[in-house]
């Protein structure tokens, strides 16, 4: 297949891609159902190939497709890096939105859509970066293993923990990892951009609670009512305020922050809460990530309106920090409470990795090089990615999808957000650090 495009840059062709891939409908429902990643899968694997790349689709159920490729390194004994991006999105109403969310449009200096920033952004950078380098015959420091993967969005079942299953040896010599959610600036002052660059994830506890009662009619006292033992449990959960815990991560954010905003700051409750309210937009990601959490997401019991139901149940969300996993379930055990049981509908680890290395020094070189003010911080991510199964076969992974954000873009909020949308620059900025840093990690 021949380029039809050669001397298009990855700067001149990255927000066409971005675009073009949130005009493929890939929205993952959680519950098997929807357009599936093939469409998206076979543009990805039609753009590499274009510019000579090999690629191969896996299939792990109809319509649930994954792309693997490899770029070869300038030295091949050198350990492989993986770069892994997500083409499933989470659903969106075209009602709630400025602009459709399947139409990739370019509006006001940026792009418009569901996944612009959670990941078809990053898929787009990695596409534009790879395609510029295969046209130049410019080889990466060492070998390149590329993943565009399925079902992210649901826990990674029929996406990275099945390559990890049934592909393992496609990264057989892989160490570390680069993907979602980090390399995005946060701005603290005149000038001053922190890059906050994922070293640490919480764990996944996605539970289904379960409260049987006695059956009855409506108009009936009943002391046994399902619906009641369960609705008491889920609100103990929801109002629960679980303490702070410091990990390493936060630790080391927290003191890059301080001193960035020239506060200074202990390891009291108050003091840590206080110095995360300062950080505007990124307040809540970054408050979730101090202390263990469960929200309630989803309450089914009944089925007439006179007729009590023998059972209820209701799904929560829970998250847990690295290293208190167990704490985390005696909580959520003890607030429960006797006649409501649980069952996990996905678990996945906490994972924390330290911010230090030549991988780490590629990063800050490379977004240095591009903004001279810039500064690497890590942090930690309140949700997962799909380094969690990555993890399983020894891979170090981090988020380092490089953004140059505008100050008052509330980032945070756009992912999963309506009128989700990534700026344009911020595209261009991104290919750019990613150049760089592909010829040094």
């Amino acid at each position: 297949m021949t380029d039809p495009t050669p001397h298009r840059t990855a700067e001149d062709e990255v927000v066409d891609l971005c675009s073009e891939l949130i005009r493929i409908d890939s929205t993952n429902f959680g519950d098997g159902t929807g357009p599936g990643e093939r469409p998206a899968a076979e543009y990805v694997a039609e753009r590499l190939a274009e510019v000579g790349l090999d690629t191969t689709i896996v299939e792990s159920g109809p319509g649930r497709a994954n792309v693997l490729a490899r770029m070869e390194g300038s030295d091949p004994s050198r350990p492989a890096l993986l770069m892994h991006g997500h083409l499933d999105v989470v659903p969106a109403d075209a009602a709630d939105w400025a602009v459709h969310p399947f139409s990739g449009e370019v509006r006001g200096g940026y792009v418009w859509g569901r996944g612009a920033v959670d990941m078809k952004d990053m898929d787009a950078m990695m596409l534009a970066v790879v395609r510029q380098r295969m046209r130049e015959g410019r080889r990466p420091s060492r070998d390149v293993v590329l993943t565009f993967l399925a079902d992210e969005e649901a826990g990674g079942r029929a996406g990275a923990h099945r390559l990890v299953e049934t592909h393992a040896d496609t990264f057989d010599g892989v160490t570390e990892a680069v993907g979602e959610v980090g390399g995005f600036s946060l701005t603290v002052g005149e000038g001053r951009r922190l890059y906050l660059v994922e070293t640490a994830e919480k764990g996944l506890a996605w539970m289904r609670l379960t409260a049987k009662g006695r059956a009855g009619h409506g108009s009936m006292i009943n002391d046994d009512n399902a619906v009641t033992l369960l609705a008491e449990a889920v609100a103990r959960l929801g109002r629960h305020d679980f303490p702070v815990r410091m990990t390493d991560t936060v630790r080391r954010l927290v003191a890059e922050l301080s001193d960035a905003l020239q506060i200074d700051l202990g390891e009291d409750e108050g003091d840590l809460e206080a110095v995360v309210s300062k950080l505007g937009p990124l307040a809540t990601l970054i408050g979730a990530t101090l202390r263990n959490t469960v929200n309630p997401t989803m309450l089914d019991a009944g089925y007439k309106v006179n007729v009590i139901p023998g059972q209820a149940q209701a799904q929560v969300d829970g998250r847990f920090l690295p290293g208190y996993e167990e704490e985390f379930f005696a909580t959520v055990d003890e607030l429960l409470g006797p006649g409501v049981t649980r069952e996990f509908v996905v678990h996945d680890v906490a994972l924390e990795t330290a911010f230090e290395g030549s991988l780490i020094d590629a990063m800050r070189a490379s977004l240095t090089a591009e903004d001279p003010a810039g500064r690497l911080v890590p942090y930690m991510l309140s949700g997962g990615t799909d380094a969690k199964a990555f993890a399983r076969l020894g891979i170090k992974g981090y988020g380092f999808a490089p953004l140059q954000l505008p100050p008052t873009l509330d980032f945070a909020a756009l992912f999963h957000g309506v009128d989700e949308r990534v700026p344009v620059d911020a595209l261009k900025f991104g290919v750019r650090v990613l150049d760089r840093f592909l010829d040094l990690a």
